[in-house]
This record gives C-alpha cells, structure tokens and sequence, in this order.
C-alpha cells in the first residue's frame, strides 16, 4: 500500500469529519481508504483497494442516479486537465445545484488551474487550504448549459470510427507507435480468424482493426474510460469484441490467444511505470496457445527487448521508425 500522498496529507490537516466522505479519481492511499466511504473512479486498481477494505466503489458508467446524493465529495485533480473538467461536469449532473464540493491536487499536477476553470463553469471558488505543494478549493454544483457526454469525440482512422474520451491514452488522436504496429502486422497477420487480445485497448483502435478483419477480439484495460470508449468503437463500427475490465491478465484466469497484441503504457500519472509492462511480458507465455505469438509497440529508448528476451527467447524486431520499435515474440516450445 501507498505512503500517504500530499494531496491527502493536506486533507487530513483539515481535521474535518470524513466518516461519509466519497473521493472521486484519487490516488491509492491507504489512509483515504480508511477513511473513506466509497470511491468513484475509472482506475480499476483503486476500485480494487476500496473493495479489498470492505468500501464502496464504482467507476462513473456504473453510478446509479442519487448513489451521491447527500455525501460529502472530493475531487482529486487529474494530470489531464480536460478529465478534470469532465469530472466537474459529471458531478454536477450527479448532485442537485448548490451541493458542497472540494477539489484537492497538487501544484505539479495543475491544480492552481483549478480556480479559472471553475469560474468558466460557473462555479464559486474559495481557496480553503495551501501546503505540501497542494491546494485545495472549495465549491458548489451548479447547473450547467453543456453535458459531461460532451467530451466524447469522434474521429475517422484507418477507415475506422474511434470513440474518445479525455480519461483514454492519447485523447482525439491514434498514437504513432499503434499505427507502426498495426502497419508491421498487415501482412503477417494470417487471414484464417484468431482469437487475439488486445492488451490495453484505450480507444479500441487495435480491437476495431483486428475485428474487421475477421478476428474474435477480447480487449482489456485498467481504465474504465478506456473500456468504454473501447465499446462505443466496437459500436460505432459495426463490430463485435469482449471488452474487459483488467490489470493486466488479472481477469482473465487461465485463458490462453492465438495472439496477443498491444501498445502498452509505461506512464502511470506523471510517474514512469514500467511495472504493467513487465508483468504483460513475463506472464504472456502462460496466456498463448501452442505456437501463439505476442507483439508489442514500445518507445525505442524503453529496455523492453531484454525483458523479451528472457521470457520468450525468441524475439524479432519487426518494424524500428527510430521513435517507436515493434517486437514480436513466439511462445517458447516446452
């Protein structure tokens, strides 16, 4: 469990009665678990720390009308600052006008921003508290002209419609390192259909290409933003595909692909996290059926090929644009 951040440090000094409190997109800490009542978020490892303690947790698709009606809130201020102001939109629509509401982040993570961007909403502002880096704001629900909903986009790829969301990798936009590893496969991905994961769907670009293709698709992801944008992809395109809430292969249990492909992150927050990775890496030979296959698009500085190396043997670089490197990687023959 977490050392007590400083975002948190500063909501304890406030001395207030937290015993009802509900936190929305916060950090893993073990004292706000304690705390707390219950947790809103689209991270499925804090919804996990919640639940392991016995606390109420839901991520925003799966909040029923009033569950926070009458709760005391707090908002911990995302790196994304359009996320924020999504979360600021979706309290709003959740909690009658007039509801108390603190916002809590830190300042490298663009929380001094916070006061302008409640004023463009219409919301008051009252500075409670400065210290640790951190600030924290109080304000109240208002009723708003635009709608949460409005931060979903929807841009053409590929030929292919993705849905976006400001919570998903790569908001509004296909990453460079997903179109090198879908252009380095186009010819080597054999055309009978296969039952492929694609680990750490985000938008779903990878599962929407691979299921037009014939493919029967299971797309996972930590993000229950990326979930969903993941199944409005699917949706908008016509196209089928599982899609699952998952650290990793945590979900899944013992099920074995014909492939596993994906574009993993390696930023947690502004923290460079490469322990998602590492564990996709080590634990994919237990995940590939007889002559199964794993290929990954990674930035070229990231020391991904060692790690292959050691869990599969035999590796091949299949596509290098200097910036990103695609590997794959055959199941190791028993």
């Amino acid at each position: 469990m977490s050392a007590q951040t400083p975002a948190c440090q500063l909501l304890e000094r406030q001395k207030d009665n937290v015993t009802g409190l509900w936190v929305v997109g916060p950090p893993i800490d073990s004292w706000l678990i304690d705390q707390s009542a219950g947790v809103v978020s689209g991270d499925c490892d804090a919804l996990r720390e919640w639940q392991a303690k016995g606390k109420q947790s839901r991520t925003p698709f799966e909040l029923a009308d009033g569950d926070l009606q009458g709760k005391k809130i707090v908002l911990f201020w995302p790196k994304a600052h359009q996320l924020g102001i999504w979360w600021l939109k979706w309290l709003c629509e959740q909690l009658p006008s007039g509801t108390p509401l603190e916002v809590v982040g830190e300042h490298q993570g663009g929380i001094k921003r916070v006061p302008k961007m409640l004023e463009e909403l219409g919301m008051p502002c009252d500075k409670r508290d400065n210290a640790r880096r951190c600030s924290l704001f109080a304000t109240q629900t208002v009723a708003l002209d635009s709608a949460s909903d409005s931060a979903w986009q929807t841009f053409e790829a590929l030929g292919l419609t993705l849905a976006s969301h400001p919570g998903v990798f790569g908001h509004g936009k296909v990453d460079e390192g997903t179109l090198l590893l879908l252009e380095s496969i186009d010819d080597s991905l054999p055309k009978k259909p296969l039952k492929v994961l694609d680990m750490g769907c985000g938008d779903g670009i990878i599962s929407a290409w691979l299921a037009q293709r014939g493919h029967h698709v299971t797309a996972v992801d930590v993000s229950a933003f990326a979930v969903e944008a993941c199944k409005r992809t699917l949706a908008a395109n016509g196209l089928a595909g599982r899609v699952v809430s998952s650290d990793v292969f945590s979900a899944l249990e013992s099920e074995q692909f014909d492939w596993i492909i994906s574009n993993p992150p390696f930023h947690k927050e502004r923290d460079i996290s490469y322990g998602p990775s590492q564990r996709l890496i080590n634990e994919a030979p237990e995940h590939l059926s007889a002559a199964g296959r794993l290929v990954i698009v990674a930035n070229g500085f990231l020391p991904y090929p060692d790690h292959l190396q050691r869990a599969f043997q035999d590796v091949q670089t299949l596509a290098d644009n200097r910036r990103f490197k695609v590997y794959g990687a055959n199941k190791p023959a028993r």
